[in-house]
């Protein structure tokens, strides 16, 4: 070891003065081309390292001195290394150029080690490959054998800020020969001081240790970076009680702060004083690089980053801006800048804050567990926002409010306290090809006339619903993929006006999409299937637009019209529905035309409780009851609709019901082609009731109706049955070439079971045997009491639909006329009534 030395140089130390003139005269550093060389050997220990093979005497320089040959040949590594550990790195570069023996010794990797961590504290090499880029590596990882040396080599012109070190090293030049062209002081202002004087190029490494209360204002393209052993940044910590922690001024374009904690720590948390204070203040045309920094600040009033102003862009990286009591992250007055691969949580108010036309890029941050709104972008706040986790805050992931207008990309945004994003006040947007999920209430909320796209979305599993659409909200809600929401899919209501396209909405547990209270919107061209309740639902005076959608496969109803809802349903695919395809009641008025309306397990289209609507130019077919049903007072109008292939009957109109049935084709239905039964009176004019399966027109129980111009053709029952004390209006109507079975089989004798079995009701003479003991739901044919109950005591009852139930074999007595028996005894029939909808569950 080289014994202390004292001497005039020792006195002119530039931690006393900032002098120019004082400081001690540079000495070239350690280059590539003197740095060359690295050995493999990785043992720590020199005691335990391989011993070098001899090399025979022949090969090597005869004209070497004795001792020279010994010291370059003969010794062995463990003593020649032991020397070299003596070394600094100037002298150990010296040795390198030797020899090759020497140059594969000077390299070792463990040399290097501990002349590295005594210069820089790093216990892994901070490798700086190009201005403004720092980053850590594992040794043993890495792709070149000596990563300590490359590392000192990058970083050797910095300067260091060691409190209470500069004294000592400048004290003892000659223990430290060959570092003279190293700086050291004590403040971080001394530094900055000796850069602005040119004594160094500004690389700064600020060393293990607590700085408080230094002014630093930064206008030149500085590099600062924590110098520490383990965690760099939990080791250097530089905070403020008064003012700014760090300023970046005009100037300071190029600069880099890195590896260290920031805090701003005023004693009075909420003085008015110190509105403006921040840990970071990046101000008008700088773009500093901020890199792997813990930022904090308690000051209740003033955000812990603040970027404002016209060409302000900072590049903020790998930081931790969390547990502040304001917001986090505030970038505002055209700043922009690109935020990346940043924690930022557990602020007291949002992670982020974007306004007045701030235009960030913010990538891969993870904002969470705020004490308000994750991101919260306002008065012409924009910014893009790309693959950003933003979970757990306590009101919504996003806000957009005042003409805001940010584009957020594939980002997480979940389990928020209350919604995922929330846009108002005339907000807008694009939100796209986000995930939006598990969120305590909707998963995108817009209201008071925003107006943002939402696209390419999955919104799912939401505790409320997945789209809320209120006051007068707009927005494009487009080719998203919704379900699993414990409300409705979509929810548009108070005059709120959307277009809504090429979305699936699925698999919810309430219903698909529900507009009520005044809501409109352009629905068009989406997926609505699998929901627990109503595909759509429209309610109370909601006049939207339905158009090109296939709505299917619900639990429930297809769409769903009720308390005065309305609007316009046309060119849908309604089908496979637990229940009708269409239900329309109390006072609902909608246009319901050119749709395909088939595979309801309860009908078609139900009309009921005083409902209204005008079902135009449908084809509604193939539903396992009726076609169409109209009940309890309900009067909508049917026209020029094909209504077929039913598994039931085409119409049937009961209870009360009336309407205006005109231009319709009604074929091949299972059933009556239109049933008009318990004091109903429809208008059927100019349709055309044809190839049923049963009859065509049945009026019955007191019913009326006004038929005039129709055509029934080839039916099978028969073209027109009026039951017993019916009275209807006719003008003009053919009933031809109808196949008449009832008749027919009435004049063979045959019993009427015979062509009906217990499917289908045809209507004829009905009578009851009293000595059958037949009950008030027991009929039977004018055959069987002719043939098989003659001489009984029997009672005709009317001119009605029944099944014959002595052909059905259930009676007590055999049937001589029919075949199999049946063990169905409810044979007057009435038409079974629809399953009417009850789903008035709002969100």
């Amino acid at each position: 070891m080289v014994a202390e030395e004292s001497g005039p140089g020792a006195q002119n130390s530039p931690y006393q003065l900032r002098r120019k003139t004082l400081l001690p005269k540079r000495t070239a550093c350690p280059t590539k081309s003197n740095m060359e060389g690295a050995s493999t050997s990785t043992t720590e220990n020199f005691g335990h390292r391989a011993k070098r093979a001899r090399v025979s005497g022949k090969a090597q320089d005869l004209s070497a001195a004795p001792a020279e040959q010994y010291l370059q040949e003969k010794l062995p590594d463990e003593v020649v290394l032991k020397i070299f550990s003596y070394l600094l790195e100037q002298d150990l570069c010296r040795a390198a150029c030797v020899c090759k023996r020497f140059s594969e010794l000077a390299n070792d990797p463990i040399l290097w080690k501990r002349l590295y961590m005594e210069v820089f504290e790093y216990t892994r090499p901070m490798m700086h490959p190009e201005p403004g880029k720092f980053y850590q590596i594992n040794p043993e990882e890495y792709e070149h054998p000596n990563p300590w040396k490359e590392s000192f080599q990058q970083l050797y012109k910095g300067a260091h800020v060691k409190p209470g070190f500069a004294e000592h090293f400048y004290s003892n030049p000659a223990r430290y020969k060959g570092r003279e062209n190293m700086l050291y002081y004590d403040t971080i202002e001394d530094a900055l001081g000796g850069v602005q004087e040119a004594h160094f190029d500004g690389l700064i490494f600020v060393h293990s240790g607590i700085y408080t209360d230094e002014w630093i204002y930064i206008e030149s393209p500085i590099t600062m970076i924590g110098a520490a052993p383990g965690k760099v940044a939990d080791k250097v910590i530089i905070e403020n009680t008064r003012d700014s922690t760090f300023v970046f001024m005009e100037g300071s374009e190029d600069a880099y702060v890195g590896y260290m904690t920031i805090r701003f720590n005023p004693d009075d948390k909420s003085a008015q004083h110190h509105n403006a204070h921040h840990c970071l203040e990046i101000t008008v045309n700088c773009s500093p690089i901020i890199d792997h920094c813990i930022i904090r600040s308690t000051c209740t009033v003033g955000s812990a980053v603040c970027v404002s102003g016209q060409g302000a862009c900072p590049t903020i990286k790998h930081c931790n801006i969390s547990d502040c009591e304001n917001v986090g992250l505030y970038i505002t007055d055209h700043a922009q800048g690109i935020y990346e691969d940043n924690e930022i949580s557990n602020n007291a108010l949002a992670g982020i804050w974007v306004k007045n036309h701030g235009n960030p890029i913010i990538r891969r941050n993870h904002i969470h567990h705020g004490r308000d709104v994750g991101v919260f972008t306002f008065d012409h706040g924009m910014g893009y926002f790309e693959s950003c986790n933003i979970h757990r805050n306590r009101i919504a992931g996003f806000e957009v409010k005042a003409y805001a207008n940010p584009t957020v990309v594939r980002c997480e945004i979940h389990h928020g306290q209350t919604g995922g994003i929330y846009v108002h006040e005339k907000g807008r947007g694009q939100f796209i090809e986000n995930k939006i999920y598990a969120n305590n209430f909707a998963g995108v909320w817009i209201t008071s006339n925003s107006d943002p796209t939402i696209r390419g979305n999955s919104i799912f599993n939401g505790n409320q619903g997945g789209v809320y659409i209120f006051g007068d909200g707009r927005g494009l809600i487009e080719g998203n993929d919704i379900y699993g929401n414990a409300l409705a899919g979509i929810q548009i209501r108070t005059n709120s006006c959307p277009i809504v396209r090429h979305n699936k909405i699925h698999d919810g547990q309430h219903g698909g999409i529900y507009v009520h209270e005044k809501g409109q919107g352009v629905i068009e061209e989406n997926e609505v299937y699998s929901n627990t309740l109503a595909g759509v639902w429209v309610t109370t005076g909601s006049t939207p637009v339905l158009r090109r959608n296939r709505i299917h496969s619900g639990k429930q109803v297809g769409v769903y019209f009720y308390d005065n809802g309305h609007g316009v349903l046309e060119d849908n695919d309604i089908y496979n529905h637990m229940y009708s395809g269409v239900q329309i009641r109390t006072g609902s008025n909608p246009k319901i035309r050119r749709n395909k309306i088939w595979g309801g397990q309860n009908g078609g289209i139900l009309v009921y409780n005083s409902g209204l609507g005008c079902i135009e130019d449908n084809e509604i077919f193939d539903n396992a009851m009726a076609g169409v049903w109209i009940k309890t007072d309900s009067n909508p109008t049917l026209r020029r609709n094909k209504i077929h292939d039913g598994r039931d009957g085409g119409i049937c109109i009961f209870n009360g019901g009336r309407g205006l049935l005109e231009e319709n084709d009604i074929f091949r239905n299972a059933q009556a082609g239109v049933l008009i039964s318990t004091n109903s009176h429809p208008v059927l004019r100019k349709n055309r009731i044809f190839d049923g399966f049963a009859a065509g027109i049945e009026i019955t129980n007191h019913a009326t109706a006004t038929l005039e111009g129709n055509q029934i053709f080839n039916n099978r029952f028969g073209g027109l049955f009026l039951a017993s004390g019916v009275n209807v209006t006719m003008k003009d109507n053919k009933i031809m070439n109808n196949q008449d079975a009832i008749e027919k089989a009435v004049s063979r004798g045959q019993c009427l079971y015979k062509i009906s079995s217990y499917t289908s009701y045809p209507m004829h003479d009905f009578y009851r045997c009293h000595t059958c003991n037949t009950t008030d739901r027991n009929a039977i044919c004018v055959n069987c009491i002719k043939k098989c109950h003659q001489g009984h005591d029997v009672e005709f009852i009317r001119h009605d639909r029944f099944f014959c139930d002595c052909g059905a074999g259930t009676l007590s007595n055999p049937c001589t006329l029919a075949g199999e028996p049946t063990h169905d005894t409810d044979t007057l029939y009435d038409s079974a009534p629809p399953i009417e909808s009850n789903t008035l569950q709002h969100n």
